[in-house]
């Protein structure tokens, strides 16, 4: 390679490969639990199917089946007439049948396409596949990584549960693009209600990385086949996260990078991300699919799943439910964004505005009860079961029974940290809203207390009302609506 083809200015080109496993009673082809239970202990969760005992024979599970095809309605995918299995082969410690199975050359969902916005750039990632597989155990290093661990211990107690393996076009052009992919991916996903983000595991990433020569781009953005297999590709393997994509990818374009500089080619390769020290390490030189010896799994029959896609309904999906929320509630673009952030946060702020005003709603649910989880890391799933008591603060705000302040910054607080309900932090805080008697003494009170601030306030200095404001909340305990006290002061003072 010449010095020339080496500093040349060159265009990022990622592709991902991301495991998702899919929220089902019982493992992929057997009936064993998909659900950890306290304290589990390792290779309990297992039977002689997914141990790849001989004789052991797979069932197809139903609800995975169903699941791809939520999938597949939500990407816009193809869904075939005749979906099949085959049996991958080769060698990992965490499969004990040396093989695996998934889906080769008829997957259940095929040419999708998912729409992403990054970098204030809305762009369409093409979906090459989606197919259904059984995930592997789960190995630990023991005693260091990859590279120097003293010996590796196994878990088949993942072993079986089922996967969609969503398999992208190499349309993204940076790190940050995989990242908002990846984000919007598992939104839809915790929509169809076939995922779980919390659950370890859940959501792994394989990512293909390129730097082909801006002479090789076409003007509207494409890139040959031949360009891409003339630049050679590493893959990037176990990420974990969304952080973990555009951190790994960002690290292994710069290494990319400094290879070419030098005036070496990349090899094509499969390399480790080890998120603790922030790199990529090379693993084993990259398979071909020749490799992997596909062959159609003979006990398990081709699957009629056509009509599936008609028959199988999905629920509204994040983009349309946000141009939803900005038609019918008049919110903003950011307030419609954090109100869909996931299903159960869209599910509540509906109830929640189908009762009072939708501003209110909005307030309470986006800011006021969404920031106070984010503070305390935590998901409005931790708190599903008591959404009814933020119901009911927000009633005691719009009956004005409950300051505004007290509500926010008391009451809502204490609710998430005590596990408490509005009424008791209301009672023992002694936070009920003070009768309008109690106030209109306080504000006179403040004005014969502090003539220096009222002289100030009629020499036009409107901080002076601040002052006296704070004045009667301090003297009502805070139970006093400052609106209202601000209205009452100058009502007083011009009059």
């Amino acid at each position: 390679m010449s010095t020339q083809a080496a500093t040349a200015e060159r265009t990022v080109v990622i592709g991902l490969e991301v495991h998702v496993q899919l929220e089902t009673d019982t493992k992929i082809f057997c009936g064993c639990s998909t659900e950890p239970g306290d304290d589990e202990e390792p290779n309990t969760r297992t039977c002689p199917t997914c141990l790849g005992l001989p004789g052991a024979l797979p069932v197809l599970n139903e609800g995975a089946v169903e699941a791809a095809v939520k999938i597949g309605k939500a990407i816009d995918a193809e869904i075939p007439e005749t979906t099949t299995f085959h049996r991958k082969n080769y060698y990992y410690p965490d499969l004990p049948k040396n093989f695996q199975l998934t889906q080769y050359d008829a997957p259940i969902c095929q040419a999708g396409e998912l729409e992403v916005r990054a970098d204030d750039e809305t762009r369409t990632i093409g979906i090459t596949r989606a197919h259904l597989e059984e995930d592997p155990g789960s190995i630990q290093h023991a005693g260091g990584s990859i590279e120097n661990a003293t010996h590796t211990l196994v878990n088949y107690n993942r072993a079986g549960t089922p996967l969609m393996e969503i398999v992208t076009e190499p349309d993204f052009r940076s790190p940050a693009e995989t990242r908002a992919f990846l984000a919007k991916l598992e939104e839809v996903l915790e929509y169809l209600g076939v995922f779980d983000p919390t659950r370890d595991g859940s959501l792994r990433v394989d990512a293909n990385v390129s730097l082909v020569s801006e002479e090789d781009v076409a003007d509207d953005g494409t890139i040959t086949d031949e360009a891409l297999a003339a630049a050679n590709r590493a893959e990037v393997k176990n990420i974990s996260s969304h952080k973990g994509a555009e951190q790994a990818l960002a690290y292994e374009v710069t290494r990319q990078e400094n290879v070419l500089r030098r005036g070496r080619e990349i090899e094509q390769e499969t390399r480790h991300w080890d998120e603790a020290r922030g790199v990529t390490v090379s693993m084993r030189s990259k398979e071909a699919e020749k490799d992997y010896r596909y062959f159609r799994e003979a006990d398990l029959p081709a699957l009629e799943v056509a009509d599936w896609k008609d028959r199988i309904a999905i629920p509204e999906l994040p983009d349309a439910r946000r141009e939803r929320f900005r038609e019918e509630y008049g919110l903003d673009r950011e307030a419609a964004s954090k109100l869909t952030s996931t299903k159960a946060v869209a599910d509540f702020f509906e109830d929640i505005a189908g009762e009072f005003d939708p501003d209110l709603a909005a307030t309470w649910v986006a800011d006021n009860l969404l920031g106070e989880l984010n503070y305390r890391e935590m998901q409005i799933t931790d708190v599903e079961g008591r959404l009814g008591e933020f119901t009911r603060l927000i009633e005691l705000v719009a009956a004005e029974e409950l300051t505004v302040k007290n509500a926010e910054e008391v009451v809502l607080r204490e609710m998430l940290d005590e596990g408490d309900d509005p009424e008791t932090v209301i009672e023992r805080e002694g936070l009920g809203k003070a009768e309008s008697d109690e106030v209109e003494s306080a504000v006179e009170a403040a004005i014969e207390e502090n003539p220096d601030a009222v002289a100030d306030y009629r020499d036009g200095d409107e901080g002076a009302i601040n002052f006296l404001v704070g004045q009667v909340m301090q003297a009502t305990g805070g139970s006093a609506d400052p609106g209202d006290v601000n209205g009452l002061l100058r009502e007083e003072l011009d009059g």
